[in-house]
């Protein structure tokens, strides 16, 4: 008897009548009478198997009847295209083997607090909506590094261990290195800059940490980033650079997840009218919009349409928890209603949370002063006045970090960039022409008060070939919230680092 090939499920509908075997875990089951239909995953993709009791097999079938989820398994069948089965096709089993036997899966189709879920991360991912945006993820990440190496950039490793601050020093880990203190990297920017005089244009990718004591939906304690520098660029050069990749990432990410955008709940559409040139305004516009008479009546429809959206959602809610109650419902109809109830509840929550915050933000707008950074809820104020990712330019040089360089024009200010992704998502690019001139740069280290011995090498940059230079950093995480559509970037990171959690 020949042995049946081993075939991802990925690949069963280019096999439409061939005998293969697939091996996986039983995502969900159910019977009916005389013929059971067992749901595989494979990492690959999901196939309904069909399975038909014989007086053959009776043992067996009642066997994988009540087979638990999460069971390892293999299955070999006949592949039969069917248009109507996740992926395309299905599987007429003849012969299942059991690997391992599955306990009671804690995750079931009942309702699962965030928290919960949180603690089982190492099994939620097993889920079709953890699967696809980690699956999203992959693509962003292999994007990001194809976009750099096709346009002539050279890929440098920065350390995880520095000696001393790149970003703010309320925001770092501070670790023990042998007896002395180190910080775990907040940025690789410093170190690209000295790569960069090398070899013109280059780009790390890894992970960074930030001491944030902030439970925002945008923030983690560790995150992935890609931050390229290059060597004789100006400001302009280095949006134009920021504005070509974001715009591969979101064409890249809707050629080839489409359908699993849509699955996650996303509204295409706005994604498909990102197009170049990005929106690009400054600080000072930016603090004149926050102030605008015409951003406080926004912000009030925006607070009453989500009140008339709260109070039809509680409503719902109501009817599905009594359509739950009703006598001799199927068991089917009551898993799905527990499922819908528990979206919906959670929706709410969210939903009750950015009421009670909006009056607030109505406040901090309308009172923002010049000279202030932007915050969280005025990034996501502007980002939502534009269909478009809007560049945020020349920001106060007191609010920043002291490697930017000072507009020479208007020394108030300094030649950086936010870029804010549209629908209120906020900053997802931070970025920056660096000081070239050693006097200025040395200024701003004593300005912050920072240990000058620190960056001595830091200044040798400057000392010996120094050219105009500058670069940014994009963070992965928020960027997949933003073209996922998520509310929390917790599910955009396989195992997330939050203020308080750090288990599994």
């Amino acid at each position: 008897m020949t042995t049946p090939t081993d075939m991802a499920i990925s690949q069963l509908t280019q096999h439409p009548d061939e005998t293969v075997r697939i091996r996986g875990w039983l995502y969900q089951s159910r019977s009916s009478g005389k013929v059971a239909f067992l749901v595989v995953r494979d990492g690959t993709g999901i196939c309904q198997c069909v399975v038909e009791k014989t007086d053959d097999n009776a043992e067996q079938f009642e066997m994988l009847r009540h087979l638990p989820q999460e069971s390892s398994l293999a299955v070999t069948g006949t592949v039969r295209i069917d248009d109507r089965a996740p992926g395309g096709a299905e599987l007429a089993a003849t012969g299942a083997e059991v690997i391992q036997q599955a306990e009671s899966y804690p995750i079931t189709p009942k309702a699962h607090g965030v928290d919960f879920l949180m603690r089982h991360r190492h099994l939620w991912l097993r889920s079709r909506r953890q699967h696809r945006i980690l699956r999203v993820r992959h693509t962003l990440i292999d994007e990001i590094r194809s976009f750099f190496n096709r346009n002539g950039f050279t890929l440098v490793d920065t350390p995880i261990f520095a000696p001393a601050i790149g970003e703010g020093a309320s925001t770092l880990f501070e670790v023990d290195y042998f007896g002395d203190p180190v910080y775990l990297a907040q940025t690789g920017q410093l170190y690209l800059e000295a790569a960069a005089m090398s070899l013109g244009k280059v780009y790390c990718f890894g992970p960074t940490f930030r001491a944030e004591k902030s439970k925002t939906r945008r923030h983690l304690t560790e995150f992935w980033m890609v931050e390229p520098e290059m060597a004789y660029a100006e400001l302009d050069d280095v949006i134009a650079v920021a504005e070509d990749l974001v715009h591969s990432l979101v064409t890249r990410v809707l050629n080839d997840h489409r359908a699993d955008l849509i699955e996650l709940g996303r509204d295409v559409e706005p994604l498909e009218r990102i197009a170049k040139p990005f929106d690009r305004i400054t600080y000072s516009d930016a603090a004149e919009t926050l102030r605008a008479d015409d951003t406080r009546e926004f912000l009030q429809q925006d607070l009453d349409a989500k009140k008339a959206h709260a109070a039809e959602l509680a409503a719902e809610i109501d009817r599905m928890e009594a359509e739950r109650q009703q006598p001799g419902l199927k068991k089917w109809k009551a898993e799905q209603l527990v499922q819908k109830i528990a979206a919906a509840r959670e929706q709410l929550a969210d939903l009750v949370e950015e009421i009670g915050n909006i009056p607030q933000h109505m406040k901090l707008a309308a009172e923002f002063e010049w000279g202030s950074d932007l915050g969280g809820s005025d990034e996501t104020i502007i980002s939502r006045r534009h269909e478009q990712p809007t560049f945020v330019t020349h920001y106060p040089k007191q609010a920043k970090a002291f490697y930017m360089y000072t507009n020479r024009q208007d020394p108030r200010v300094v030649n950086n960039f936010d870029l804010l992704a549209p629908e209120g998502y906020g900053e997802i690019i931070g970025g920056s022409q660096r000081e070239d001139d050693y006097e200025t740069l040395i200024r701003r280290i004593d300005e912050q008060e920072l240990p000058r011995d620190s960056y001595e090498w830091y200044l040798d940059l400057r000392r010996y070939g120094s050219v105009p230079h500058g670069g940014f950093g994009l963070g992965v995480e928020r960027t997949l919230a933003w073209l996922c559509g998520l509310e929390h970037v917790r599910e955009t990171i396989p195992f997330p680092r939050l203020l308080g959690r750090v288990y599994p």
